[in-house]
């Protein structure tokens, strides 16, 4: 039978606060947010280039220094919210990101544009980090925590594929700097919600910040990240995209190295000692690099194949949303006490990969409704079905002190498998619609159909990975996790105890 997943340790006379469902609606609303911003601009980039005078080079940059910035500085935020307490880097990030979305919005030129967006994502890991740690702090119960994670992971799901429809609207009706402008509003309330949350009372690091180790891993990491967001403008061969992406592999190796040696490491490496963990992470990194290559498909086949509009393709993606969000919420909280966090992983990465799978069978003459739906509600089912039991597994039996690094480490494969997924994606896609003897819309799907087989594939041994790694948790971590390194006596005992019994 699978051991429960538990909360961070907290003591057993501490009663829950009464005002931790009116957090979840504060930290849920800044994750739809960050999503929501990882998307929204994509259908005002015509409108954009356009006004701004961006050359079509210059175009990618309105993501790229999101994404980068965002991805790159994960770590970094995760530590920084352990030592100066989640809820304070909460709400730094929110003012942050609020005082970033405005000076992008009244951008005037394209540099201003791209250094707002960058802010931007610095601020987005400042809040990525910290409200999922946040979630994992306040819930300690562990039925509710298994809730609280479905409704939040639901709400970021549904921010990402929200951004299309909203964009689409704003860019329509008011003007591509509505899809920035929108985000005040949104950081404003949440960051007036913050006054009636309970305080975060979970105990923070001391010492120093390893600069070593964040100057190497955050590197390694934008590195990485730029390479994928730009490589489909560049080859992958070109000797700029490799310099890059060696670079990157260089510096996360050297990462790794001096983890294991600092004396206070950013990434302590205790918590890449659990398989369970590890195997979340990877099947993260999987299902994100799904997502956003389902999302990029269906935007080329609704508006290039079936020549919808971009509102009307919006609203297309809607269904993604609520089927992730009900299986999520009704079904994923219900079955992994049940069948455990390696069952419900591995299944729910198969189903989603059998989605993929229908999608390969479109052809010029299919139907949004007799063919794209199911295989999006079959990917759906089984992203709802997985995630959970992903963020549970990649969060649970993690001291209180280290919450926020292992909510960044989340945050940061789910960021590296969507960034280097989309842009295999892309490349597989344009290489194979380019080599296709057809018309444009005949050659634009033979390109999706051919490259869906990269995140079909990258589910599968995902699945694998999770089957193989995600068994029950060893004794010693599962002991020493649970308590507390501020009481050394409690967890010297732990540690005998779990040698011991191991």
């Amino acid at each position: 039978m699978p051991v429960p997943p538990s909360a961070p340790h907290t003591p057993h006379h501490q009663h829950p606060d009464p005002r931790r469902w009116w957090a979840l609606c504060v930290l849920g609303l800044a994750q739809l947010m960050i999503l929501l911003d990882s998307t929204i601009v994509n259908v005002a980039l015509p409108s954009m280039q356009t006004e701004l005078g961006m050359a079509d080079g210059d175009r990618p940059w309105v993501v790229t220094s999101y994404t980068v910035a965002f991805g790159g500085l994960l770590l970094l935020a995760g530590r920084i919210a352990d030592h100066a307490g989640r809820k304070r880097v909460f709400t730094w990030g929110l003012v942050g990101f609020a005082v970033a979305s405005a000076a992008a919005g009244a951008a005037p030129t394209p540099q201003a544009l791209f250094a707002a967006r960058a802010v931007q994502g610095a601020f987005a890991a400042l809040l990525a980090a910290s409200a999922l740690a946040l979630v994992a702090t306040t819930f300690t119960d562990p039925r509710e925590r298994r809730k609280a994670i479905a409704v939040f992971g639901a709400l970021g799901g549904a921010g990402a594929s929200l951004g299309v429809v909203l964009g689409g609207l704003l860019t329509q009706w008011f003007g591509w700097r509505w899809c920035l402008l929108v985000n005040v509003p949104i950081a404003l309330l949440a960051l007036l919600g913050t006054g009636w949350t309970p305080p975060d009372r979970a105990q923070r690091l001391t010492g120093r910040i390893d600069i070593a180790g964040a100057v190497l891993g955050c590197g390694g990491l934008t590195a990485v990240v730029y390479a994928c967001s730009r490589a489909e403008a560049r080859a992958w061969t070109s000797p700029g995209m490799l310099g890059v992406l060696l670079a990157g592999a260089a510096l996360l190796t050297a990462f790794a190295w001096w983890q294991t040696r600092a004396a206070a490491p950013l990434l302590p490496p205790r918590l890449m000692r659990d398989r369970r963990r590890v195997a979340s992470l990877l099947a993260g990194g999987a299902l994100m690099a799904g997502q956003l290559s389902v999302s990029l498909y269906l935007t080329y086949y609704l508006q290039t194949v079936l020549d919808w509009s971009a509102l009307a393709s919006g609203l297309g993606f809607l269904p993604i949303s609520l089927v992730t969000t009900t299986t999520a919420t009704q079904l994923g909280t219900r079955l992994l006490p049940r069948l455990g966090p390696r069952v419900m992983m591995t299944a729910g990465l198969c189903i989603s990969a059998c989605g993929l799978f229908q999608l390969t069978l479109l052809d010029p003459d299919s139907t949004y409704a007799a063919n794209v739906l199911p295989a999006l509600i079959t990917f759906s089912v089984g992203m709802g079905g997985s995630f959970l039991a992903i963020m549970t597994g990649a969060t649970s039996d993690v001291p209180a002190q280290d919450s926020g690094i292992a909510s960044a480490t989340v945050n940061s494969a789910q960021q590296m498998g969507g960034s280097v997924g989309s842009a295999v994606f892309n490349t597989v896609a344009a290489s194979a619609a380019t080599a296709f003897h057809g018309s444009r819309r005949a050659a634009t799907l033979h390109g999706f159909t051919s490259a869906i087989w990269i995140p079909l594939v990258l589910l599968l041994l995902a699945a694998v990975a999770t089957a193989t790694l995600a068994g029950r948790r060893s004794t010693r971590i599962y002991a020493c996790a649970n308590t507390s390194p501020s009481n050394p006596g409690e967890f010297r005992k732990a540690q005998r105890s779990a040698h011991h019994g191991a």
